[in-house]
């Protein structure tokens, strides 16, 4: 509060006396607002699970997804702001367009992750702007295997074998440092993050405000779970 009253909260670009940076301080509170996403690299292929949240009935669901395709073999969700998400998803999905018209390959999931890092970074150091209040988690495939990635506020990106973003990520996280293992398969990874989001959840918890994609170690494609095959995990 004192930091507040002295001014260090104005601006992006300046650090208070102990060495924060408040404004991405607080859009990292953003973020953790946001509802949650799951991913999950198995011996198949990585899986991202999100909760869209609870939506206003008269909205038309499919409009509300949460997962979006960067290219056919990426995958990617967010938690925070999710109209800054678009515009950093945006961005990516031309990277990956002009790099298939320029090489005549697909991108590398590393290079997709790097590149919305870099913006992010960006805009902790300019002033006039404030930072994305959004976490990004992409999933795709690279080479012969799958990596899984997310980024935060800060513009750091890490890859993991599971990881969550969002509302009650560090519960999330617990439990998955508890039951993951990475020798198990799609349906048993989506199981697993369900049953996690069962027990965050309580009597919130609804099958039908799950977004389900995954991307195979052998195939080129993601494929995203209808309503009906979602459905089958109750």
């Amino acid at each position: 509060m004192q930091h507040q009253v002295m001014g260090y909260d104005r601006s992006a670009t300046m650090f208070s006396p102990d060495g924060h940076i408040l404004q991405v301080e607080y859009a990292e509170k953003t973020v953790r607002l946001g509802s949650a996403s799951i991913g999950l690299n198995c011996s198949e292929g990585v899986i991202i699970i999100s909760d869209k949240g609870k939506k206003d009935s008269l909205i038309v669901a499919d409009s509300s997804d949460k997962i979006h395709e960067v290219d056919e073999h990426i995958i990617a969700s967010a938690a925070g702001i999710l109209s800054d998400a678009r515009i950093l998803i945006n961005q990516i999905r031309v990277s990956a367009q002009q790099h298939r018209v320029t090489y005549d390959s697909p991108i590398d999931s590393e290079s997709i992750i790097r590149e919305i890092s870099d913006i992010q970074q960006q805009y902790t150091q300019h002033p006039g702007v404030r930072p994305f209040g959004v976490a990004l988690m992409v999933g795709g495939k690279s080479g012969d295997e799958t990596k899984l990635f997310t980024s935060d506020i800060t513009g750091n990106y890490f890859e993991y074998n599971a990881i969550a973003i969002g509302q009650n990520d560090e519960k999330i996280k617990e439990k998955l440092r508890e039951r993951y293992n990475k020798s198990m398969g799609l349906n048993e990874s989506i199981k697993l993050a369900l049953e996690i989001f069962k027990e965050v959840l309580g009597d919130k918890f609804d099958i039908n405000r799950f977004n389900i994609s995954y991307v195979k170690k052998n195939e080129n494609k993601f494929k995203k779970l209808n309503k009906e095959e979602i459905g089958k995990f109750k």
